[in-house]
């Protein structure tokens, strides 16, 4: 399957491009001489379509060895949809400029340069939309397994788990981890989350000989060079692909900056402190959708108010001390739903816990209510927390706060979790919800952290929706 989408990318995609940029040229044609968009056609100026298939057919060449020499056509994993945007963007104002230039010379006939501008929208449309479902199905055909890359990863500190939370939050990137091995035996046997520990590094040959493996990702700290050479040889002993994680700056392993002088790499630090005004931003941010939601969130917090107090007796609200950022203790609010005094009846239930780690987490919990079942799967227990976003104790978008027992148990990796603000919804919270571990809610929050954005809130609040309709990983 991944040398069909090669192919695909190499050879076919092109002749779709081709196809698109024709049509794009030829319904550009339609509106400026049959449509007359914007401005009439003037008596003796019209040009029939036959007339420009010439210079359609020069646009699309030189539209199309433009996208071949900015790599449009070579697969890139993580590539984004606007750095490929960008591409289709400078190869179609390359194109749209050079034929322009050319109808210049070309008289008496006169070619309307109206209709070069509307081709020139309506080729980044056409191409960009058709990348964008190609991106869409790709992603899907990634998640069911198709056309992944089976991985082993080398080395289960730092870096290792920086590679791990990268693939559990861009399962889109098609790589599915076997499992991982570590120098460290008691270390490579411990799984994290979903990913396995397959033992020891010295049995890796007999591993890559028992398991399909296409790569192996090497991400052992730089002074172990010794054994980082002789994975590479096993690895190419077997026919297996190996790739190395530089560990040099190995607590900023996200800010990394790879730049290239004449073919000689040079590595540097990017600036990844989040910018002043992209916090203000934020804050407004959360202030403006807490607010707006309370507004237009009133009339259902009446309902939800009078069915609790009509299904069991207790408050409505729910109040639990909780840690934010820098570990800040606040009193999260929530629709109460559970029979009062749940919190002491915890202990026994303790072997019906599903969740792993600190957490605790019944499916089936025997102390929900029946208002409690509803509002829990529809998420609508979460939205007083609205209250603490408008307070300033949460944020809208983070890592989810956990209780101070929880939080106690901590391992120092998983205390990064706090470095920000806490949130209602997160990454976990659209990859998964209560079906994850949490080891791999923790891989997917410190990559939100490493990674955060505006776009990338933004984001999450959209995808946040589908989650809440349909209620996935909610109980």
């Amino acid at each position: 399957m991944a040398h069909a989408l090669l192919l695909w990318r190499r050879f076919v995609w092109p002749v779709l491009d081709a196809a698109l940029i024709l049509a794009a040229s030829a319904l550009a044609w339609y509106l400026r001489y049959e449509v007359q968009l914007f401005r009439l056609v003037e008596p003796g100026f019209y040009n029939p379509l036959a007339s420009y298939l010439g210079l359609f057919g020069l646009l699309v060449s030189m539209l199309l060895v433009v996208l071949a020499l900015n790599g449009a056509y070579t697969p890139r994993r993580g590539s984004s949809l606007v750095s490929e945007m960008l591409r289709v963007l400078n190869a179609t104002l390359t194109g749209i400029v050079a034929v322009m230039a050319i109808t210049f010379g070309l008289r008496p006939l006169a070619y309307s340069r109206l209709l070069f501008l509307y081709d020139g929208v309506l080729i980044v449309a056409l191409l960009g939309a058709a990348r964008a479902i190609r991106r869409s199905t790709e992603a899907q055909l990634r998640q069911r397994g198709h056309g992944v890359q089976r991985v082993l990863i080398v080395g289960a500190g730092e870096v290792g788990r920086a590679v791990m939370r990268t693939m559990v939050a861009r399962s889109d990137l098609g790589y599915q981890v076997v499992g991982f091995v570590d120098d460290d035996p008691v270390r490579g046997s411990t799984d994290v989350g979903r990913f396995r520990g397959l033992g020891s590094l010295d049995g890796i040959e007999t591993l890559l000989a028992a398991e399909p493996v296409d790569e192996v990702i090497i991400t052992l700290p730089w002074m172990y060079q010794r054994k980082i050479a002789g994975v590479v040889r096993v690895c190419e002993r077997l026919g297996v692909r190996p790739r190395v994680v530089p560990d040099l700056f190995q607590p900023s392993l996200s800010r990394v900056d790879v730049d290239d002088l004449a073919g000689i790499p040079l590595i540097g630090i990017k600036d990844h402190t989040p910018p002043r005004e992209g916090l203000i931003v934020k804050r407004i941010m959360d202030v403006a959708v807490s607010g707006l939601g309370l507004l237009l969130l009133w009339p259902l917090f009446l309902v939800v108010a009078a069915l609790i107090k009509l299904d069991s007796p207790g408050p409505v609200f729910f109040r639990q001390t909780r840690v934010g950022q820098r570990g800040k203790l606040f009193e999260v609010i929530k629709f109460r739903s559970m029979l009062q005094g749940a919190e002491e009846r915890q202990p026994a239930l303790a072997d019906l816990n599903q969740a792993s780690g600190p957490l605790f987490k019944i499916k089936d919990d025997p102390r929900r209510t029946r208002v409690g079942r509803v509002i829990r799967r529809l998420s609508i227990d979460e939205l007083p927390q609205l209250f603490n976003v408008l307070r300033g104790d949460m944020s809208i978008v983070g890592p989810r706060p956990g209780l101070p027992a929880e939080v106690e148990k901590y391992e120092p990796w998983q205390a990064q979790r706090l470095d920000v603000p806490q949130g209602i919804t997160g990454l976990p919270q659209v990859s998964g919800r209560s079906d994850l571990t949490f080891d791999e809610i923790c891989l997917l929050d410190v990559y939100y952290i490493e990674n955060w954005s505006l776009a990338l809130d933004l984001t999450i609040m959209l995808r946040t929706i589908p989650q809440v309709l349909f209620g996935s990983g909610a109980y």
